[in-house]
């Protein structure tokens, strides 16, 4: 979502004209009416931009593409097949529940006027949004509620992106209950900072066109607390825990690299050139990404992975993320061959090194990834495309945007999956698990 597209802009659709006066002589005669004076032109009102909006409907359901079915098939197959369909209703549970919270609070909280560090409630159950209310940049004017809309896909994926973290282990009422409060207490926060009316990180001026900040590395910190507080599944490192199906999982890349377009190009909230620009760059980091993924696996191993190949395309979506409304092709390029080696040296060896069990690498691509992507924005913005010049301090105060992000995230992620474990408990039981989620918390198996 651009910085300039982030605030919410109600525009009023009515107004009242003015009479002319009567003067009145000293006869008590009527007098002819004074020559009125000219007329202050009325400042025009917003009006929909049918282009635009067409293009933010598209944009809306291409992200909500992105978790189901994309991201709920890309994990889906990365696990084993006793998991598979638990897996995916994670995602599918998520939209449902995510999509409510948002209506109720999550959307005011993100998006409204109130503090630099949260909304208010004034769009409490979406109260006042009007069809005739227009949001978005200068120009864009599109309805409130498609931005709403737009919005709250985003709200979706990022808790969704989680669940890769603790996959095969956690029972499911408690992932409904974490993913609840999460989506209030840590998304709608970290939103507002970034991309709220007055948002403090936004007044610092931090780049953040997508969601680098606010999706991937709140997602990817949030689970990385979630791998350390449920620890390893029974048998890691022991027993073979390899992908059942890994056709699901490169057609879930595929939908979420078609997706991502909506994701990023989206943001602009109009259908204008630097949407377009954004689009280009996706494709071009994502390409990249998805090669020197491939090219360092194959140099390191030997072989060139289906898997590798599809990781290092989400790997490159995630990093291009925060840059697509600042960046040229060039630097697009740069970026997704960092992204491609850093996250796979992250997904193998940094996740062998910490020894955790970040199941499906939801802090190794996305946690890693976004901070790749927001630190490259600071040294590769260009003036020409987003109006901010990349330099040392541009990258100082994307710095400042990760550090508070991820302390905010993994510390409020903590606390959450504390509580949880306190009232519910966090985790299925041994035999459970054994026998798998598919079975054990939904009585259903994959023949």
């Amino acid at each position: 979502m651009a910085v300039q597209a982030s605030q919410t802009a109600v525009a009023a659709v009515s107004g009242e004209a003015a009479s002319t006066p009567v003067v009145v002589s000293s006869e008590n005669k009527p007098a002819p009416a004074a020559p009125a004076a000219p007329a202050t032109p009325a400042e025009p009102q917003p009006k929909l931009d049918s282009g635009n909006t067409a293009w933010m409907l598209a944009a809306t359901a291409l992200v909500l593409l992105m978790t189901i079915p994309g991201l709920a098939l890309f994990y889906a197959g990365m696990v084993r097949k006793k998991n598979a369909l638990a897996t995916m209703m994670q995602s599918f549970a998520v939209t449902a529940l995510v999509s409510v919270l948002w209506v109720v609070a999550g959307y005011s909280l993100a998006f409204t006027e109130g503090t630099p560090f949260i909304g208010s409630l004034d769009r409490f159950m979406l109260d006042g949004m009007e069809l005739h209310s227009l949001s978005g940049t200068p120009g864009a004017n599109i309805p409130e509620s498609v931005f709403m809309m737009f919005q709250m896909t985003f709200a979706i994926i990022t808790p969704a992106l989680i669940a890769g973290a603790f996959a095969e282990r956690m029972k499911f009422s408690a992932m409904l209950w974490f993913m609840g409060l999460w989506s209030l207490g840590i998304y709608a926060p970290i939103a507002h900072w970034v991309w709220g009316p007055h948002g403090w990180l936004l007044d610092k001026g931090i780049l953040d066109y997508a969601g680098g900040t606010v999706v991937h590395i709140n997602a990817g910190f949030a689970g990385l607390a979630a791998a350390i507080v449920l620890g390893k599944r029974v048998g890691f490192g022991s027993e073979p825990m390899a992908p059942h199906n890994l056709t699901l999982t490169i057609t879930g890349a595929a939908l979420l690299w078609v997706g991502w377009f909506g994701f990023n190009a989206g943001s602009a909230v109009a259908a204008d050139e630097r949407a377009g620009m954004a689009m280009a760059v996706t494709q071009i980091a994502t390409a990249a990404a998805a090669l020197s993924w491939m090219f360092a696996e194959w140099l390191s191993k030997g072989k060139a992975s289906v898997l590798g190949i599809a990781s290092g395309a989400v790997a490159g979506l995630v990093a291009i993320t925060p840059a697509s409304g600042f960046v040229a092709p060039g630097s697009a390029l740069l970026i997704g061959i960092a992204a491609g080696v850093i996250c796979y040296w992250s997904a193998t060896s940094l996740k062998r090194m910490l020894g955790m069990d970040d199941s499906l690498d939801a802090f190794g691509v996305h946690g890693v990834g976004g901070v790749v992507g927001a630190v490259l924005t600071g040294f590769l913005a260009a003036g020409s495309i987003g109006g901010t010049e990349g330099s040392l301090d541009q990258v100082a105060t994307q710095l400042i945007g990760v550090g508070a992000t991820l302390v905010y995230s993994t510390i409020g992620s903590l606390i959450i999956l504390k509580l949880v474990d306190i009232f519910i408990g966090l985790r299925v039981s041994e035999d459970e698990e054994r026998a798998g989620l598919d079975i054990s918390l939904h009585g259903e198996h994959i023949d």
